[in-house]
């Protein structure tokens, strides 16, 4: 992590580790996956809200999908509450990474209470696609990936809380 010492590193190096190199763990992986999806989520909101005029998809299934009735979720657009489970994501995966919670187990449920519900909305909205719209997005197709992975490092952040 972060706070690792100078003692700490060059015992990493004999171990084979290379001298200053710093492991990557499972909450920075979340914040900087939750990050690229957040920008994939508001490009797909401004298209929808009409601030971009065409997405650069290649297929046309991306329009298709942005524009059927399944577009909007309680009265806004799907992607917009893609960002706002990005947003939320990145948010919980910095503050338990930098200590500023008091329990970061807490966290760690949280983030794999939420990629999991995501994982059930994305399945769900792939379904839409392929069963009902017949079109496939895929910049929708990337989102559920994310989720997919982001659901893996939640759980894999919140054995880590329980192991210790």
């Amino acid at each position: 992590g972060f706070g690792r010492g100078r003692d700490d590193v060059s015992q990493g190096a004999s171990q084979g580790a290379c001298q200053g190199r710093r492991e990557v763990n499972a909450r920075q992986s979340i914040a900087v996956l939750s990050l690229s999806g957040f920008f994939l989520a508001c490009y797909l909101t401004l298209y929808k809200l009409g601030y971009i005029g065409t997405l650069a998809c290649g297929t046309g299934g991306c329009e298709t999908v942005q524009l059927s009735k399944w577009g909007d979720f309680l009265g806004m657009p799907v992607a917009a509450w893609g960002a706002l489970f990005y947003l939320a994501m990145c948010a919980s995966a910095i503050c338990a990474e930098f200590g500023w919670v008091t329990r970061p187990p807490v966290l760690a449920w949280a983030m794999t209470l939420m990629s999991g519900w995501g994982v059930l909305f994305s399945g769900w909205l792939t379904w839409l696609e392929v069963a009902r719209i017949h079109a496939i997005c895929r910049y929708c197709v990337v989102s559920a990936v994310l989720v997919l992975v982001l659901f893996v490092l939640s759980l894999r952040e919140l054995r880590a809380q329980r192991e210790g």
